[in-house]
């Protein structure tokens, strides 16, 4: 993997750089859709590539390995092949559903026991097999295995589990450095920078991470609940100690609006549920504010979703239908409220970039942020 930083804005610490792997550029900033089980959820892979056009989208280790399990994607001669995506993959380690399955999970040294969401039986990640799993799934980016701290987090326990991360990351490491890629290409490994909201835990941990001298890192550990301010403020933190030659990745991020504040900071790389969950649900992402689509008032709004039109669905359909749609439970509503989101989130990464490389970032983010904190 290859990083190139092009420029940083000069009244933030944004920046617009350029990763190359094995399955082509990445324009950064980026947003990855979220792929979880090889599929960005209510959108074909040509809808995907032509409208929504990223040049990276990201798969969930442990719902791979669950189903339909790595000797399938194996077979198929990994998971680009399987979904038939000739981009960017990147895979996350697993850690975060971990985390998430409080009550059917045991943490210790070794690794962590947990009970499948599926058909609830037992198996094992650790650093070493979660390496191992990765290299099958075949990902261009592929993230160390850690433990993600719930919010509010007690400064022992966060301690505690940082320096367990830390760990696991050289074992990781160790894994990595011994095992071949699979399928013709090389991987990356990033790991993920940890310590809950604490900037002494933060700072520590920033700078374990960047003396590890990976090929770009992770944080990690946030998004979990705590308040936007705060997630900014450990962003800062670790940006400020990450080495500014290799990409930034912030796990889990977010609203449009966090999007910008981060890419001010210094990030170059996000992934979230956000546009995808919340369009099922109803709620349009635009660059003059939010839609709840459901709301009375778009019923007879025969206006395009979007006059933008970012993708093709913008225009090609009302709101007075889209919220029809909703009304009537069609899935056809969530599809195409799922293409407008990801849409626009690429779009908005993308314009800043633009403004990152025209050297009117700061500027630019402040009307955005204005205008996109709105209800319409």
């Amino acid at each position: 993997m290859d990083f190139k930083l092009h420029t940083t804005d000069a009244g933030s610490k944004a920046r617009a750089g350029e990763i190359t792997t094995g399955h082509g550029t990445i324009e950064t900033p980026i947003f990855m859709p979220v792929g979880t089980v090889a599929s960005v959820k209510g959108v074909h892979q040509r809808e995907l590539k032509e409208d929504i056009n990223p040049d990276i989208i990201l798969g969930n280790t442990y719902h791979l390995y669950l189903r339909p399990k790595t000797p399938i994607l194996e077979a198929a001669g990994g998971l680009h092949k399987f979904m038939n995506w000739d981009r960017n993959i990147l895979t996350d380690s697993g850690g975060y559903q971990v985390y998430s399955l409080s009550s059917n999970r045991k943490i210790k040294e070794e690794g962590v026991k947990f009970k499948s969401h599926i058909d609830g039986s037992y198996h094992v990640f650790t650093p070493e097999n979660v390496m191992d799993i990765q290299r099958t799934i075949g990902a261009d980016i592929i993230m160390a295995f850690d433990e993600c701290t719930p919010y509010p987090c007690d400064y022992n326990y966060a301690k505690r589990s940082m320096h367990m991360t830390h760990r696991w990351l050289d074992r990781c490491i160790n894994r990595f450095k011994e095992t071949p890629a699979k399928y013709g290409y090389e991987q990356a490994l990033f790991p993920i920078v940890q310590g809950s909201t604490y900037k002494d835990l933060r700072m520590q941990s920033a700078e374990y991470i960047a003396n590890a001298g990976a090929e770009g890192n992770a944080i990690g550990g946030l998004s979990v609940g705590e308040p936007a301010e705060e997630m900014y403020a450990m962003t800062e933190v670790v940006c400020n100690i990450l080495p500014e030659d290799k990409p930034r990745y912030l796990m889990g991020v977010g609203t449009p609006i966090n999007i910008l504040e981060n890419i001010a900071l210094g990030i170059d790389m996000f992934d979230c549920v956000i546009p995808t969950r919340n369009a099922r649900n109803g709620m349009l992402f635009t660059a003059h504010g939010t839609i709840n689509i459901k709301n009375k008032k778009w019923e007879d709004d025969f206006s395009p979703i979007d006059d933008m039109g970012i993708t093709y669905v913008d225009t090609y359909y009302t709101k007075a239908y889209l919220r029809h749609l909703f009304a009537a439970n069609e899935y056809l509503g969530k599809q195409i409220a799922t293409i407008h989101n990801l849409g626009f989130y690429l779009w908005l990464v993308r314009e800043a970039r633009k403004h990152i490389l025209a050297g009117d970032f700061s500027r630019w983010k402040e009307g955005m942020v204005k205008q996109m904190d709105k209800r319409l």
